[in-house]
């Protein structure tokens, strides 16, 4: 469970997010960090009858408020067209022979695993070969699957290990499919439903991180330990290979099977931005990988890469925050420190990204938030070249993936902006040019706006960046009707990105669009995320603060007009803008959102993030945390903009209780707060297109309904 993976999650609006789900749940015991004064400890039996009932009297009061004119129903209508959209790029990743995509549309709501080759997928409509029909699996077995991921063992990629999850959270089930006969094998590798983590080692062999029983998964919720399970073998007698502690945050494994670079790896994260891995011998023996646990590393044929996440000093030189090296692998396991640097942040770049082609590395660089393209080609005697794919037009985003970096030198580029539907290309490094493959259709008149990117300046006289998508006829009046987005974490930046559902929901109606490039995020690499971790987390809320204000004297808006929205720890925001700084804002959207940091590492997935915001449960931690937890800072008397807390039964990684406390008290005090929690969706909120569409159009009508 790659920490960056994790973050990326936690990251993305439902809309796109990956979406999962957890087996019934009871009411936790209880620890040290609970409040006896707080009255709403009973809503944290999630799955209870008492509990479950007070949702659905919130959730029938805010459907007839927001959700039940013609108005929503049309919005709904249009949102969804989008999602169902038989004419969006449908994204591959090559398997074998073949291309692969997940596809969700009106005839499939569940989903579709199909395949094609890339000569049909050049045709403006290809001919896809079903491999899995999620809707045909579902009925069949009684069970309502959300697609998760497949992993096919190389290199003939006949076998997969197949995980679905049951309307949708992390916990899922791994089953073995065949993709010559396009069926789940009855005697092959089956794990129940878990959070668990699975790599193939051969076709016989298994990595396996699940849960095997008590004591055997960390108080973060996800494996401590990893074993190795033999085919038709029971799976409690699969060996133990690497045994983490329970404060850990997971451990893991998994093979590199490049032809001719096979080995084995194990990774233990001790916290979100602290891991170990260490390379294992044939004879199970383990080296650990000689770099800064807060660096991340990718081991690719002969080569090291090193991401560095704070400066260090190796070889008698040192490497700024935020660089990338290269070593060779085997050199540098035997001791060498011969590193090159193959990318040194500025003040306005950072490192989005990479991915390898057989013979180059691909490098996705951001200059105060748009991209630039770069490829390496390792040369003699350790030095690499260095020359641009492109650059993205202006304030938009482009990015490049290799294709299958055994194999090829082709990639993918995409190319999109807020106000450009995207456009995926098709090359191959070293060949010239490359072709437009596909074009996402506008989903809106685009003619009539503009983008203009901004920078506002905090408290501290940090410059923030934020983009505007705006009317090109607005007047500066005070009285545009303005929604501000923002995220601010897990080293996660918000870019230029086509968004069909704003332009619908909010664009077409008038109203300003704005995204806040907020510290905690990564638009500026790990200096801009480290800014704002743990006692200086308020710095993202005077950030968000300060883009606001900003608004108000550009004259785009007023606090009367102007809203924010955020999810997850957007959501977090969201529920500062709301207690910290509510005379800024008219109305708030808080998504799936943390919002009682006194008790947030026993809920779900909680004790994960501590590296982010701290432990609750030491006081000295707590007299920073309790300044960002909303929960604990709502006041009597205090004039809060109207709220709207959305949240989902089924999302195991921040859970609903924090949404439902939230809520409750506010109600209880007397305010102005609406919820409404989906009984599926996982942490994305949403388990198909239709109730990811709901859940979007109630979000903007609310927004809409208060700030125009």
């Amino acid at each position: 469970m790659h920490r960056r993976w994790i973050a990326l999650a936690l990251a993305l609006t439902f809309s796109g997010m990956t979406q999962a789900y957890d087996p019934p749940r009871t009411a936790p015991a209880p620890h040290a960090s609970a409040d006896a004064s707080d009255e709403n400890l009973w809503l944290d039996d999630i799955d209870g009858a008492k509990p479950l009932e007070w949702v659905k009297e919130r959730n029938a009061a805010t459907v007839s408020k927001y959700a039940s004119d013609q108005a929503f129903k049309t919005l709904d209508a249009r949102i969804l067209e989008v999602l169902d959209s038989e004419a969006k790029i449908p994204m591959v990743s090559k398997i074998g022979d073949h291309y692969y995509n997940f596809w969700r549309d009106k005839q499939h709501p569940k989903g579709l695993w199909r395949r094609t080759t890339l000569a049909e997928y050049r045709k403006d409509k290809p001919a896809w070969e079903t491999v899995i029909d999620l809707d045909a699996l579902s009925a069949a077995e009684n069970e309502n699957w959300v697609w998760h991921a497949a992993q096919c063992l190389k290199p003939d990629y006949r076998r997969c290990l197949v995980s679905l999850s049951r309307g949708g959270a992390d916990a899922d089930v791994v089953r073995e499919f065949d993709l010559t006969t396009k069926t789940f094998l009855k005697d092959g590798f089956s794990l129940p439903e878990a959070k668990s983590q699975v790599a193939w080692m051969d076709e016989d062999h298994l990595y396996v991180a699940t849960d095997f029983g008590p004591g055997s998964m960390t108080d973060s919720s996800y494996p401590r330990i990893v074993k190795e399970w033999k085919r038709g073998t029971p799976l409690s007698s699969a060996k133990t290979v690497y045994e983490g502690k329970k404060t850990d945050m997971s451990i893991w494994a998994f093979r590199d099977r490049t032809p001719g670079y096979e080995r084995d790896f194990v990774s233990r994260a001790l916290e979100f931005y602290n891991s170990e891995t260490f390379l294992r011998g044939k004879d199970g023996k383990l080296t650990k990988i000689d770099v800064p646990n807060d660096a991340e590393t990718d081991v690719e044929r002969e080569w090291l890469l090193i991401e560095l996440r704070t400066a260090w000093t190796v070889g008698g030189k040192t490497y700024p925050s935020g660089s990338l090296l290269a070593a060779n692998f085997d050199d540098y396991m035997a001791g060498k420190r011969e590193l090159v640097a193959l990318f040194t942040p500025d003040e306005h770049t950072s490192m989005s990204g990479h991915s390898w082609t057989r013979h180059h590395l691909i490098l996705n660089v951001m200059r105060d938030v748009v991209n630039e393209v770069h490829i390496l080609t390792p040369a003699a005697k350790g030095e690499w070249k260095s020359a641009p794919l492109g650059d993205a037009p202006a304030l938009s985003t482009i990015q490049a993936v290799g294709v299958d970096a055994d194999d090829t030198d082709e990639y993918f580029l995409t190319v999109s902006g807020y106000l450009q539907p995207t456009t995926l290309y098709y090359g191959v490094l070293g060949q010239g040019g490359r072709e437009a493959l596909k074009h996402s259709p506008a989903f809106f008149d685009a003619s009539k706006y503009v983008v203009s990117q901004h920078f506002a300046t905090s408290k501290d006289g940090t410059k923030v960046p934020y983009f505007e998508i705006a009317p090109k006829a607005m007047k500066t009046d005070g009285k545009n009707p303005t929604l501000v987005y923002g995220y601010g974490g897990f080293e996660i930046p918000l870019q230029p990105m086509y968004s069909a559902g704003v332009g619908r929901a909010w664009l077409e109606k008038g109203g300003v669009y704005v995204v806040a490039n907020i510290r905690g995020g990564g638009e500026y690499g790990p200096r801009w995320h480290q800014a704002a971790l743990k006692a200086n987390r308020p710095r993202a809320y005077e950030d968000f603060a300060a883009v606001s204000q900003d608004l108000i004297d550009r004259k785009i808006t007023s606090p009367k007009h102007m809203g924010m929205m955020g999810g997850s720890n957007g959501g977090l925001l969201a529920g500062n803008m709301l207690t910290k700084y509510p005379q800024l804002y008219g109305a708030v959207v808080s998504q799936v959102a943390l919002l009682d940091m006194k008790r947030y590492t026993h809920m779900s997935a909680g004790a994960s993030w501590m590296a982010e915001y701290g432990d609750p449960d030491k006081p000295e931690e707590w007299k920073y945390i309790q300044t960002f937890s909303p929960y604990q800072n709502l006041h009597k008397g205090t004039k809060y903009p109207p709220v709207l807390f959305t949240t989902s039964t089924r999302d195991d990684r921040v859970g609903p209780v924090h949404a439902r406390k939230m809520a409750a008290r506010m109600q209880a005090m007397g305010f102005d707060a609406s919820f409404y929690e989906n009984i599926e969706g996982g942490h994305g909120a949403a388990a198909d297109n239709k109730q990811s569409a709901f859940m979007n159009a109630l979000a903007y009508t609310y927004l809409w309904d208060h700030l125009r």
